[in-house]
């Protein structure tokens, strides 16, 4: 079992200025905010993090900025995704190993494979990936569902360790946990299920509103996984609202508006996206924990 990728995981957003450069203070306290709240590990450049508006320079830059104010503190997941499977291939083959642990790739997104499409995709990247690979299925992003037979079929693969899930869909995912193999991580990608999935016996949570709450959110998932059920559930009840308003207008908008809020860095975001409503701002500001 890859252990380091057990328990609370962030997607970290890329934190701009108001003119649209990356931000490298906010992201400094971003890193910092996270690691001194708790959380096991992060992921950089995930969908979360804007990275298709990002030119190659701007990830180079985003990279070697987190991977500095990290300084091996926790272990670090990088995301290379997207919908031309050479490409992702030779992405995944120069990963430098020394500063990351694993790669997150997600279902390629508008080519709406088929299944087997899927699996032979995820095929090239194990095979040609110095770094173990996290599959990821979020058909409200890519528009097509990997189903629970072909997660199952990949797990099989040497060199796919896990899955972040976020289908929403629990019959699928209770199928992948029932038969997957013993050492297979199924990871929730689905921040308001993420405490039900690790009750039914899966192992964390790669999250988008916990980087806002990072001791609250990583301390649930711990007494999840302990089995202190009321006291994660607790926690889980208390956060439900604010989880809710990181989605209302898309991510990663309300999770940038949160920690404007929380004064960690601002809320601006590229476009095609548009910045938080101003009544979105406000639900916001009247949350508390």
């Amino acid at each position: 079992m890859n252990h380091f990728l057990i328990g609370t995981g962030v997607a970290l957003v890329t934190p701009f200025t108001t003119s649209g450069a990356i931000d490298y203070d906010g992201l400094t306290k971003l890193v910092n905010f996270n690691i001194e709240g708790g959380v096991e590990y992060l992921v950089v450049l995930g969908t979360t993090g804007e990275s298709v508006t990002l030119s190659p320079s701007e990830k180079k830059l985003v990279i070697n900025h987190i991977v500095k104010v990290n300084n091996k503190r926790v272990p670090l997941v990088l995301g290379v995704g997207g919908n031309n499977t050479a490409e992702i291939a030779d992405q995944a083959s120069k990963v430098n190993a020394e500063d990351f642990q694993a790669l997150l790739s997600v279902v390629p997104m508008y080519n709406k494979p088929s299944q087997e499409g899927i699996f032979q995709h995820y095929k090239v990247i194990a095979e040609n990936s110095k770094l173990p690979v996290l599959i990821y299925n979020v058909p409200g992003r890519t528009g097509i569902n990997m189903t629970a037979d072909t997660t199952l079929r990949l797990s099989q693969l040497n060199n796919i360790i896990g899955i972040k899930e976020a289908t929403g869909d629990i019959t699928q995912v209770l199928k992948i946990l029932k038969n997957a193999p013993k050492d297979f991580l199924v990871i929730s990608g689905d921040d308001m299920l993420a405490l039900p999935l690790v009750t039914a016996g899966g192992h964390g949570v790669i999250t988008v509103v916990g980087q806002g709450y990072p001791k609250q959110f990583s301390e649930m998932i711990r007494l999840g996984l302990k089995s202190e059920n009321k006291k994660a559930y607790d926690i889980h009840y208390s956060l439900v609202d604010i989880t809710e308003y990181a989605f209302d207008e898309g991510n990663p908008v309300g999770i940038k508006a949160i920690l404007s809020d929380l004064g960690v860095c601002g809320a601006t975001v590229r476009l095609p996206l548009m910045e938080a409503s101003k009544s979105l701002k406000q639900k916001i500001a009247d949350f508390k924990v």
